[in-house]
């Protein structure tokens, strides 16, 4: 195995800093859209595709080899390929390339018997020793070099031959591809997804605006007006909501084009590039792969077919006539609703069959009219008046022949029969002034020791109280 850690002699820890490839500025690729930073050596240092120059090769060999000219004279046209050299010659220096003691050996192929070959591609040799094939791979600068750059540029880097380290590097590419992979069928659901909510959506207009036209038709000239607003405002809604799908739906193709471009490229690439083709391609395959794995997407429509026709709600006057009806793109929350007014505590269930379940518990007995609305509308027969009763109410005061006798002969202390004494009693006594005659309570005046109280406490009538419940 070669290193190139140390050399006798020197020491053996190096700060190694690889040569600097700042780039000035950036190009788009014409095929997947992605930019590519511009080496410091311009267009000419950019990561060389082999792949695609050996497609165009496979193309020209099945043309009749139209358009090749021999390797080594670039002067006459390719008649066939040594395997060895893995080079296209004319014919003279075919015929040249036998008469040399080195290659008399080689085998040479006619281009027509090339024609079902899948690679044919030349030797990469080095951008900086043109003599020289790239077969080794340094691991500091992470690119191929040649056996003279492990001598120059990349001396006491440590390499090794590209077969050798061609299985840790491709393990690398093959696990992010894994992970680019999954979004490919997580785009292609979400596109499905856009489709099928675009149709629905669709539909939905269709429906609502047929609403629409049936409600308008038995009205006048002012509701056929206002059917033609409620049509356009219809229809600016749907534009909205399908240019919204539009818009993400592109976005979405876009990205999953992105991604098959990049997932394509780089399956060809481990699948039909060579060692040294996948090392000097995977730089530019790894970072490409990397931005599109960072890319965020939604796999949810951006809008929904929530269109709702109202019918009942208030929609103006037109030329003087109260009009209905109204587009609305949200659902009703009960669970959202607010009271208004003097709350009381309301439980609101959706019992989930269009219909709702309402409780409250009121704090007070009395006349109570409660508001039941839906958008600031009134349900059927809202409002409602409800009388609240106590259960049972308890007397506060006493069950007594006369208020002298309970009170201790008290002048102050009264009763609800309006009995009064002689001297300044307030209070019934027996025998005088508006005593019934029998055992009474002193808070109400009735004669059932076990009834309810009637008292009001001086009001005349039990107090009218104002609740309003908006749902």
């Amino acid at each position: 195995m070669l290193s190139g850690v140390t050399l006798e002699g020197r020491p053996s820890r190096m700060e190694l800093k690889p040569r600097s490839l700042q780039s000035q500025i950036g190009i788009l690729c014409p095929v997947c859209d992605a930019q590519v930073d511009l080496p410091m050596g311009g267009v000419k240092a950019l990561t060389i595709d082999h792949l695609a120059v050996n497609d165009v090769m496979l193309e020209s060999l099945r043309g009749e080899g139209q358009g090749l000219v021999c390797d080594l004279c670039n002067d006459r046209e390719v008649e066939k390929r040594c395997q060895t050299c893995k080079a296209n010659l004319c014919h003279f220096c075919c015929q040249a390339h036998r008469r040399q003691k080195k290659t008399t050996h080689h085998t040479m192929v006619d281009l027509k018997d090339l024609k079902g070959y899948s690679q044919i591609g030349k030797p990469i040799l080095c951008p900086a020793h043109p003599a020289e094939e790239l077969r080794l791979f340094c691991e500091f600068c992470d690119q191929p070099v040649c056996r003279d750059c492990v001598v120059g540029a990349h001396r006491e880097h440590p390499y090794d031959f590209t077969s050798n380290v061609i299985h840790k590097h491709g393990d690398s590419v093959r696990e992010l591809l894994k992970g680019t992979q999954p979004h490919v069928e997580a785009l292609e659901e979400a596109l499905a997804q856009i489709r099928t909510m675009n149709s629905a959506l669709q539909k939905r207009v269709e429906v609502v605006a047929a609403d629409v036209r049936t409600f308008s038709e038995g009205y006048i000239k002012a509701i056929e007006e206002h059917r033609d607003k409620l049509l356009k405002q219809l229809e600016d809604i749907r534009v909205q909501k399908e240019n919204s799908l539009q818009l993400q739906k592109a976005q979405l193709e876009q990205l999953l084009a992105d991604m098959r471009t990049g997932v394509e490229f780089t399956e060809h690439l481990l699948t039909s590039g060579s060692d040294l083709e996948i090392l000097i391609t995977k730089g530019v395959v790894v970072e490409r792969l990397r931005k599109l794995n960072k890319v965020e997407y939604s796999t949810r429509p951006g809008v929904n077919d929530k269109i709702r026709f109202c019918p009942q709600e208030k929609a103006g006057q037109c030329h003087g006539y109260m009009i209905y009806g109204t587009i609305n793109t949200k659902e009703v929350d009960p669970g959202k609703c607010v009271l208004q007014g003097e709350p009381i505590r309301t439980m609101v269930r959706d019992n989930k069959d269009g219909t709702y379940y309402i409780s409250y518990t009121p704090k007070e007995p009395g006349v109570y009219t409660v508001w039941v609305c839906v958008k600031e509308q009134h349900v059927q027969g809202s409002p409602f008046t409800v009388t609240v009763r106590r259960k049972h109410r308890p007397h506060p005061g006493v069950f007594h022949c006369c208020t002298f006798c309970s009170s201790g002969g008290q002048k102050t202390a009264r009763c609800a029969c309006g009995g009064t004494m002689p001297g300044g009693y307030l209070g019934c006594g027996h025998g005088h002034k508006g005593h019934p005659g029998r055992p009474h309570w002193s808070c109400c005046g009735k004669f059932n020791e076990k009834s309810e109280c009637t008292w009001t406490g001086g009001q005349s009538a039990p107090r009218s109280l104002l609740r309003t419940v908006a749902l």
